[in-house]
């Protein structure tokens, strides 16, 4: 478990990237940050692989402090968002350098990945195309069957039916080896299909957190036409975050409380349809209750 307490980071003592940052990380889960361009995302990335040591605050792996504790990075790779690749390396040299860090390195993994996504494996890593090396990061980094694997804009320039088959191995990797995984984007709808918990980073802090289960099984989308005319004072017994009516059918983002449905339907509407909510509209409702615009955010 990762556990990051009040941690502060700024450069040159004047600007604070992150401030009183809170964020638990827990165990064998993917774990998605999602922010603006400049929010923080990869400086808090940075800080728990100590990169950058934090200016203040805890970062605790396991129980220990990170910052420079050789046993805990031995348990995580960390993949940046601007990728790095030595000159002249292909994907073997780059698979074997990892494999000389790594203890549990899987250089067969690699070859039949790379196999099955036509790298080729003897080929400079540098005259590939932007979505061809990441592909080759995020192979060697699964390889390492690290505890911890930390991805930065995990899929930027990666085509979307090769993005799909990164997401099934990223998710397998995790049920074969209680890995924890770590991305961000700053693109909810990139993550929604395979995060297990999501954090959005706004304003140098962790805003609001929450596992996907429950944030998809705690709020209703219901479409709703009564006999006699209403307003959004009939609904006034229920945690309504958000109201819209257009002629006769009002639809409302309820947060979903016992007796909620039992309510709903003693009213004998003429229509009462549950429809299914994304992610990013339960983020956009949420985080308007909290009194914030979630298109400012991302």
């Amino acid at each position: 478990m990762i556990e990051i307490k009040n941690l502060c980071k700024s450069f040159d003592g004047t600007v604070d990237v992150l401030k009183d940052l809170n964020c638990c990380i827990p165990d064998n889960a993917i774990y998605g940050l999602v922010g603006a361009n400049g929010s923080g995302k990869s400086t808090l990335l940075r800080c728990i692989n100590s990169i950058y040591k934090a200016t203040s605050g805890e970062i605790v792996v396991d129980g220990l402090p990170s910052y420079d504790n050789e046993e805990i990075k031995k348990e995580m790779v960390f993949i940046p968002d601007d990728l790095f690749f030595y000159p002249g390396y292909s994907l073997y040299d780059t698979a074997k350098f990892y494999q000389s860090m790594y203890d549990n390195f899987d250089l067969e993994f690699v070859f039949d990945t790379a196999r099955k996504l036509k790298l080729d494996f003897d080929k400079s890593i540098n005259t590939f195309s932007k979505g061809m090396r990441r592909q080759c990061a995020i192979i060697c980094a699964l390889a390492t069957n690290a505890k911890y694997i930390f991805f930065d804009e995990t899929f930027d320039g990666i085509d979307p039916v090769v993005r799909q088959y990164f997401k099934k191995l990223i998710a397998s990797q995790m049920t074969k080896k209680d890995t924890t995984v770590i991305m961000t984007s700053h693109n909810l709808r990139e993550l929604e299909d395979i995060c297990d918990n999501l954090g959005l980073i706004y304003n140098q802090k962790i805003l609001f957190e929450s596992d996907v289960n429950t944030l998809k099984t705690n709020m209703l989308k219901v479409q709703i036409s009564l006999k006699e005319d209403f307003d959004e004072d009939t609904f006034s017994k229920l945690d309504v975050l958000s109201y819209k009516r257009i002629g006769k059918v009002a639809t409302l983002i309820i947060n979903d409380k016992k007796g909620t449905k039992k309510y709903l339907e003693s009213l004998k509407p003429i229509i009462l349809d549950y429809l299914p909510l994304t992610l990013e509209e339960i983020f956009i409702y949420q985080m308007e209750a909290l009194g914030y615009a979630f298109e400012k955010m991302v």
